[in-house]
């Protein structure tokens, strides 16, 4: 059994809306909801990018779900404010949030006017703000000279206990490099083979906790339309790393994309008007040892797809009851 839960893609639609797509993914059937962080939409087609952290306190007082975010510490954020993010997310609706935290991307980060540094760099400086995130979490004083400054930070509303942190990849490198301080793993979806790869990289390693999927999908009852949608939203999204870390702007992705053809982005994307069909990746994905996965549908209107597969995918699945998300001990 695997939670199914609803991912909410701040970079396509309006927070108003996605706040009335999220409670309705609720009512229809999903147990678990998590969302992006960006500054900027992946291309200019998506056209919103609204702050995750202001909506984050919205979703979780009209709903009852448990909440996840993918954030980027150390350069457009400051791990101190973080960390106070997530302790007050967590003081108010305990052990309904969790965060999972990466090395970040050029197109949200260079805001700062800041250089973008080398990837063994970010990651170096990610461990660093994990550290201070989980010792403010803890309730500690933190003073730290490093590729982060914090000047006797203190956290004065603490969660009743410590959320899980959890580590984004997708690569197996990331996630074998992720499993020595995280609480659980989260990634993409990706051909079978590669996915068990870095399950077991993580495990391997050590890594303990959950291990959840995001599921890039595009549904419509007409198959052409469905793939036409997931061309139109989505073909930005079909680069491997390092590339889509390094692009620095909607513009960039848009100019890296131009040529790139329906069907390569099924590559990327499970593009089915197949209800059933849809129905069977998950399970496969569940098969493959992932504790939750959640759906994103690439299409800018959710209704339709959250109507079609509350009632003809979730009862095909065996849906599991979240367990709050908090760092093991």
């Amino acid at each position: 059994m695997s939670v199914i839960g609803f991912h909410s893609s701040h970079e396509q639609v309006h927070p108003a809306q996605l706040l009335d797509a999220v409670r309705h993914a609720e009512q229809v059937g999903f147990t678990a909801a998590m969302c992006s962080d960006h500054f900027a939409p992946w291309n200019q087609r998506q056209g919103h990018s609204g702050f995750a952290w202001s909506w984050l306190g919205a979703a979780l007082a009209t709903t009852s779900l448990p909440f996840g975010a993918v954030n980027a510490p150390g350069q457009r954020y400051h791990p101190a404010i973080v960390a106070q993010a997530i302790a007050t997310l967590d003081a108010m609706f305990p052990g309904r949030f969790w965060v999972a935290l990466g090395s970040g991307e050029a197109m949200n980060e260079h805001i700062t006017g800041d250089r973008w540094p080398r990837k063994s760099e970010r990651d170096a400086r990610l461990r660093e703000c994990v550290e201070i995130i989980r010792a403010l979490l803890a309730g500690e004083e933190v003073t730290h000279e490093g590729r982060v400054t914090v000047d006797r930070a203190r956290l004065w509303t603490l969660p009743e206990q410590l959320p899980a942190l959890i580590a984004p990849a997708v690569t197996v490198a990331t996630a074998r490099a992720g499993a020595d301080w995280a609480d659980g793993l989260v990634t993409i979806n990706q051909p079978h083979e590669k996915l068990r790869e870095m399950l077991a990289a993580y495990r391997d390693a050590g890594g303990r906790g959950t291990a959840s999927l995001q599921v890039h999908l595009s549904y419509d009852p007409d198959e052409d339309k469905a793939l036409a949608l997931a061309h139109q939203e989505w073909k930005s999204n079909v680069f491997p790393p390092p590339l889509c870390w390094d692009l620095d702007s909607p513009e960039a992705f848009d100019q890296a994309s131009a040529h790139v053809r329906p069907e390569h982005v099924a590559e990327a994307v499970r593009v089915s008007a197949d209800l059933g069909q849809h129905a069977e990746w998950i399970a496969e994905y569940q098969e493959l040892g992932f504790d939750a996965i959640y759906c994103h549908h690439v299409g800018v209107e959710q209704r339709g797809f959250l109507d079609a597969f509350g009632e003809h995918v979730l009862p095909q699945l065996d849906v599991d009851t979240p367990q709050p998300a908090v760092a093991l001990q």
